[in-house]
């Protein structure tokens, strides 16, 4: 409808020659949702913008403006009110249809047929697997999922990915870590170094691989000489030269295949906590196995060939200051050993080898520079930088007893995703996560999101949904049916102010779905749905919706069954479930 009053205001003032058509279409019409009915459902300012630039007394303008405006179907009336403001009152009929598509299209309101629809690669979370997921991966994992859904139903065509981090140095150092631990669960005494993972976590994957047969590391025990500290290096080089010790020890092939088996129980552990978190991914890409793949190798002959590469230091760098960077990267460390930063553009090549329009990746707030330096590697690519877009994601702090919580009471390091979900319950962990846009920072209210109360977003939204079904139960238990058509035939018949506000808030779905969508901003969707509830449990406080008046009956129960479609679709959008009981 927004387009539609929009078009008719261009028309207008097309039609009163208040502005050449050069002017015309470099005016932005903003058409805004009234808050209070007496002022009609949709309003707009375009008399107070022109009135300075024509000189013209703004409300005198804006009855100018409605004077032009000739009758539309959808349209009970158009006024033009001071100080200059055009409002626009939606017919009865016009108010009826929203309630009728809700109903006839289900699940599909609100989903839009975008003319560009775009075939997207999200990737989010990507969190190295080298320890449990801790409340920050949380955040990303509830925004990326809850995007990708957005923009599926948005028209876009949308594929999920987490990119593995399973090679190089960290992955060395973790599989260091267990072994160790390994070692003295044999009965060797050794002391973790310097630098590296102390979680209590590596006891349990220590456990799990010492039962295995893939790893012999008894003869480490035989040997006897293990060492586990250069206390004359500095952390760096000690941790170093113990991988370099332990690979010699127990064989190149031998420690490779204990990463091998870390890395894939961490990314077991991994993938459980995100299904449990109701995050599922198309697919799992892993860096290791690109690099066994030569896609590195390639890209990197790629960039010598593109002649954007030099040698400096006895490391190979890359020209990405030619692109807009603030630096040139290394590409190839002195050691021979390709750097992250090569396995990135790789990884980013290939997803557009693979034929995505655009590569959306979802980090976090410490990953600010990676869209200039990233970009700058797929242009040297010869792919366009544009194609690639970064929404970089906050960090949380996580308040109980109006305390911010420090330390996890069990880990004695971080508090894990797992943790959260087992507090508070995965709905509560999601809503919270995207209530506030992703962009800032989220303080996580514990005690809040455990409440039983109206004083709790998703609760307020649940039991908004729930109540509808109750009075669908209620229906049921008296021995009478909703009869949706006479429920569609007589939506005429809702004129109170709380049905007016639930049809009006309904009619915006549509727009909430494409706004947020194109702002990438899923927290939008969350208010409105809140918005929503509000206006339900209103509806809920002031009327009966079980009434001897048949059509008067039918009619109201249209309206919130519409409204429990729509509930339940947002929150599926946002991985929360909707509950018929509470």
């Amino acid at each position: 409808m927004k387009k539609e009053i929009q078009k008719l205001i261009c028309q207008s003032i097309e039609a009163a020659k208040l502005v050449t058509p050069d002017e015309l279409s470099d005016i932005q019409i903003e058409i805004s949702r009234t808050k209070n009915p007496d002022y009609g459902q949709f309003s707009c300012n375009i008399a107070l913008r022109l009135s300075k630039k024509l000189g013209l007394n703004a409300l005198d303008l804006a009855h100018q403006i409605t004077d032009n405006i000739k009758n539309q179907e959808g349209l009970e009336k158009v006024e033009a009110v001071p100080p200059g403001f055009i409002n626009f009152f939606l017919s009865e009929n016009m108010k009826a249809e929203v309630v009728k598509q809700v109903l006839q299209q289900g699940a599909k309101y609100g989903s839009q047929t975008t003319q560009e629809p775009k075939n997207i690669i999200l990737e989010f979370v990507s969190s190295n697997p080298t320890g449990p997921l801790h409340v920050g991966h949380g955040r990303q994992a509830a925004y990326g999922d809850s995007l990708a859904k957005l923009l599926r139903k948005a028209g876009h065509q949308v594929y999920t990915e987490y990119y593995v981090n399973d090679s190089g140095r960290q992955m060395n150092i973790l599989a260091l870590s267990v072994l160790i631990k390994i070692l003295n669960l044999k009965g060797a005494s050794l002391t973790l170094p310097r630098i590296s993972y102390q979680g209590s976590y590596l006891e349990q994957i220590a456990k799990e691989i010492q039962n295995s047969t893939e790893v012999n590391i008894d003869n480490l025990l035989e040997q006897g000489g293990l060492r586990d500290s250069y206390p004359s290096c500095s952390a760096d080089e000690e941790i170093d030269k113990l991988i370099a010790d332990f690979q010699h020890q127990l064989g190149i092939e031998n420690f490779d295949r204990l990463t091998d088996s870390v890395s894939s129980l961490m990314v077991t552990s991994i993938k459980k906590d995100l299904e449990q978190f109701g995050v599922v991914y198309n697919n799992w890409f892993s860096e290791r196995e690109m690099i066994k793949k030569g896609l590195v190798q390639k890209s990197i002959q790629q960039l010598n060939d593109n002649n954007l590469t030099y040698k400096k230091g006895g490391a190979l760098w890359l020209k990405t200051t030619n692109f807009g960077d603030d630096k040139d990267r290394v590409v190839i460390r002195e050691d021979g050993r390709s750097t992250y930063f090569a396995s990135d553009i790789a990884y980013h090549f290939d997803k557009r080898f693979r034929g995505f329009d655009l590569l959306l990746d979802v980090l976090g707030s410490d990953h600010h520079g990676y869209l200039a330096r990233l970009g700058a590697g797929l242009a040297a690519m010869n792919e366009p930088q544009e194609s690639l877009e970064i929404s970089l994601v906050q960090f949380v702090s996580l308040f109980k007893e109006n305390k911010k919580v420090q330390m996890s009471t069990r880990s004695g390091e971080f508090i894990t995703l797992s943790e959260l979900c087992e507090e508070v319950g995965k709905d509560a962990a999601r809503f919270f996560y995207v209530s506030r846009s992703h962009d800032q920072h989220l303080d996580f209210n514990l005690d809040l999101a455990k409440s039983k109360n109206n004083e709790n977003p998703v609760y307020y939204i649940q039991y908004a949904h729930a109540r509808i079904h109750r009075v669908l139960e209620e229906l049921k238990n008296n021995g009478l049916t909703f009869d949706k058509q006479s429920g569609i035939d007589n939506l005429v018949k809702l004129s109170t102010q709380h049905e007016t506000e639930i049809i009006t808030k309904l009619s915006d779905y549509p727009g909430v779905i494409k706004q947020s969508a194109k702002k990438k901003s899923v927290h939008s969707l969350a208010n409105y749905l809140v918005e929503l509830a509000q206006h339900v449990h209103s509806y809920y406080n002031a009327h009966r919706f079980i009434v001897d008046n048949l059509e008067l009956r039918n009619a109201r129960l249209a309206l919130i069954t519409a409204a429990s479609f729509v509930i339940n679709d947002g929150l599926s959008i946002l991985g929360v479930s909707a509950p018929k009981k509470m």
